[in-house]
């Protein structure tokens, strides 16, 4: 009678554990992959959404779908304080946005991922509607001097 009780406990713990550990996985990608943008690498390179997209995926697709589970919101501010910066919470994978903009540009890099859930999504209704739970990962930054022109926003 304790067993489906003790079981299920057990394998909500695991299941959280499971979230916590991709949720770090996530944020270590986006600060990793952030600095290519950060040195105007990215930019020198001409790369596209996709192609950043791709480069993220590159590093962490043992953990990942990336290929519909992954979206990379990338925003620039022309500004001289972060203060400035506004974000507005993305509700739906097409308001993603490629704008890794110039040197000196302040750059907001967002990576959100939905992640399936099993056991915990029986004891809370705090997820997505479709029983996932969303993970994002920020970096904030200010891109350095790199000589390169800003590209073109989409």
């Amino acid at each position: 009678m304790v067993a489906p009780l003790f079981f299920g406990l057990l394998f909500a713990i695991i299941e959280v554990a499971m979230i916590f550990f991709a949720s770090q996985v996530l944020e270590t990608v986006t600060q990793d992959s952030s600095r290519f943008i950060m040195t105007g690498q990215a930019q020198g390179a001409n790369y596209t959404q996709a192609q950043f997209k791709q480069f993220v995926c590159g590093r962490v697709n043992a953990l990942f779908d990336c290929t519909n589970g992954v979206y990379v919101d990338v925003r620039s501010y022309p500004a001289t304080s972060f203060s400035t910066v506004k974000l507005t919470p993305i509700t739906d994978p097409t308001q993603v946005k490629w704008c890794p903009g110039k040197d000196g540009d302040v750059v907001v890099v967002r990576l959100f991922y939905q992640w399936p859930l099993f056991v915990t999504k029986v004891f809370s209704s705090t997820y997505l509607t479709n029983g996932k739970r969303l993970l994002i990962a920020t970096a904030t930054f200010k891109n350095e001097p790199s000589g390169t022109a800003g590209t073109t926003c989409s």
